[in-house]
């Protein structure tokens, strides 16, 4: 595993920039992954890691960058609730660590870092705070089902009512159909036909 610097010139590069967000996700998933003993999530451990974010902001890239986890890979899970943090599941132990961000960690970084303005304060603090000044862990049993692990195959089918292509069992069958998700729950919707 890279050094923190080495992994935050690399987060820089795929976020597009460096910010406390960054530093805290790089730190976020440096703490979860030594919590479970997973020395080399992009090579020899890959395939033992899913990690499930609960905030669609900054920290996510670098989470992503420094587990390897990723969307497209089924291995990176966004549950936007709005809350800095993210739950580090092993897959080969059944074990899993939720790490939430402490909101005290930003008073650390006003004291320590008095002269400079909030965001360079945060920057300078969250490289330097110990991890449990940083965040709050909590071990937790998370249970990844079948359809939800990566190389997961199913029937792909077709919505009776948008005609769409439907993957992984997302449907729901409504008076004897069988609809994708957002024929099913038009309310549910994040978008509506212009």
């Amino acid at each position: 595993m890279e050094s923190l610097d080495e992994l935050l010139e690399r987060a820089a590069v795929v976020h597009g920039h460096l910010c406390a967000g960054q530093v805290l996700g790089v730190r976020m998933a440096l703490y979860g992954l030594r919590l479970l003993g997973i020395e080399d999530p992009r090579g020899a451990d890959r395939k033992r890691l899913v990690v499930y974010v609960e905030i669609d902001r900054c920290a996510t890239d670098a989470i992503g960058l420094v587990t390897g986890c990723r969307v497209g890979k089924r291995t990176l899970k966004l549950r936007d609730w709005g809350k800095m943090a993210a739950t580090f599941v092993d897959l080969a132990t059944g074990r899993a660590v939720r790490v939430v961000a402490l909101e005290e960690s930003r008073e650390l970084a006003r004291e320590r870092y008095p002269e400079l303005e909030k965001k360079a304060q945060q920057m300078a603090a969250y490289r330097e705070l110990d991890d449990e000044e940083m965040f709050s862990v909590e071990r937790v049993r998370v249970e990844v089902g079948a359809s939800e692990l990566p190389g997961y195959r199913a029937a792909r089918v077709k919505c009776a009512r948008c005609g769409e292509g439907i993957n992984f069992g997302r449907v729901e069958t409504v008076g004897g159909e069988t609809l994708c998700l957002s024929c099913a729950r038009p309310e549910r919707r994040y978008w509506t036909k212009a």
